[in-house]
């Protein structure tokens, strides 16, 4: 008979991952329609701390067995000051970047909290140092079957991979502090109005205001959207972490963008995880920010009306995941009314949202596109790069259509950069 107790400690922190995995499943499907949103998000965001946390403890373990078992050894012994400050140090750590959701949840406000912003650190410290100590191990795995020194080896290992840790937080750190790059791309569109040669959209992504992002930040990134002088604003998803009543004071900024012919918003994940998207459509609304909830928008020079582009944006996928109501992707119902001897533009969150649009449409002509943050740092970036279908950058998907994806203009939870950097993007039209 199977027997828990006989589990190693690994093995029973799987299981319990497995069994909220499972539970968040079925909360999905079976129990969504029997709740009320408000209560679904605040079973979805138990759920998710759970799954989160069942995760990091299975990294946790193997932490805290390299760096302070392996280090010092598993015999008992008599522990010195240096010994026991570093225990406790590797337990700060641990905890802290176990506590890093719940301040997504507790610690909300106009500015970044700084334990937010430490417990954020922390867990980015601790997915780089998780990766080194498995890499560098799985090495010298493979380069040596002798067990002569092991040991001494396992040692050089793990002293390594906290150097290059230390090394990669600190350049995260300060990469993701700078203000973002401004990126300009031309892109040629099939059918573009003369009137609209040059249309200037600068596109945003992936802002995240939230425990990390405040209103400081958005600030800088208004200015700098200003100073560009845009026809076109376009914010494609994942504008916020939290609700409405917790960072209005924070987005106010929003207010001050300036854009000739508009400022636009389709929804991201993050913001349906919220659970509180209507009252983001109506916040944005008053900040003369016209939300793309499945529709599009006639764009054109003043006089020009007969010289338009059709700008159109998605819900994001995971609305229907979440079974959101009045929400989910409908590419036909975006597009009804755009004509086919006009060009089309996409707003859609998610890269395999946009290969989904193309599949149905392929007369769209360009689809702008953020969600993977270019993997925000290593090494997410190879899981980024690996689970999406467009990852970065320009795409020609073919002939007529192009696909643009920005790796995102803040950055999530994590306040690090590693292998990207934050972006501003200045996309220019031009007829082919």
């Amino acid at each position: 008979m199977f027997g828990f107790a006989r589990l190693s400690a690994e093995g029973k922190v799987g299981l319990a991952t497995g069994v909220v995995f499972f539970s968040m499943l079925i909360s999905r499907t079976l129990l969504s329609d029997l709740v009320d949103i408000e209560t679904r998000a605040s079973l979805f965001r138990v759920q998710f701390l759970l799954f989160i946390n069942s995760l990091l403890l299975l990294g946790s373990l193997y932490i805290w067995k390299r760096l302070v078992r392996r280090l010092y050894g598993s015999r008992p012994a008599p522990r010195t000051w240096p010994h026991r400050c570093w225990r406790a140090a590797v337990l700060l750590l641990l905890v802290l970047a176990h506590c890093s959701y719940l301040s997504m949840f507790y610690l909300v406000d106009t500015e970044p909290h700084w334990l937010a912003l430490l417990s954020y650190t922390c867990l980015g410290v601790y997915i780089i140092l998780v990766f080194f100590l498995m890499a560098f191990s799985c090495v010298s795995r493979l380069w040596s079957s002798s067990s002569d020194g092991q040991d001494g080896s396992a040692i050089g290992q793990t002293v390594l991979a906290l150097m290059v840790t230390a090394l990669l937080t600190v350049y995260g750190l300060f990469n993701a502090a700078q203000p973002p790059q401004v990126v300009e791309v031309e892109v040629p569109v099939e059918k573009l109005p003369a009137s609209m040669d040059g249309l200037k959209i600068v596109l945003l992504s992936d802002i995240h205001l939230g425990p990390t992002i405040g209103r400081s930040k958005l600030q800088l990134i208004v200015t700098m959207v200003n100073h560009l002088e845009p026809d076109v604003v376009v914010i494609v998803g994942d504008l916020t972490d939290s609700q409405v009543s917790r960072l209005r004071t924070a987005a106010e900024p929003l207010g001050l963008i300036q854009a000739r012919l508009g400022s636009y918003f389709a929804t991201g994940n993050h913001d349906y995880y919220t659970a509180d998207v209507e009252s983001w459509f109506e916040f944005l609304s008053s900040k003369g920010i016209q939300p793309l909830h499945n529709s599009h928008a006639r764009v054109f020079r003043p006089g020009q009306s007969q010289d338009w582009i059709c700008l159109a944006g998605v819900d994001d996928l995971e609305a229907s995941m979440l079974r959101y109501p009045g929400h989910g992707m409908d590419i036909e119902k975006a597009l009804s009314g755009c004509s086919k001897d006009n060009p089309i533009v996409l707003l859609a969150h998610q890269p395999h949202a946009a290969k989904k649009a193309l599949q149905q449409r392929p007369d769209i002509n360009l689809v702008l596109s953020g969600h993977t943050h270019a993997g925000q740092m290593f090494p997410l970036t190879l899981l980024a790069f690996l689970v999406n279908p467009y990852f970065c950058g320009l795409y020609r998907v073919s002939e007529h259509t192009m696909v643009y994806v920005t790796p995102g203009t803040g950055y999530y939870g994590i306040p690090m950069r590693i292998g990207s950097r934050a972006e501003i993007t200045q996309i220019i039209l031009r007829p082919t």
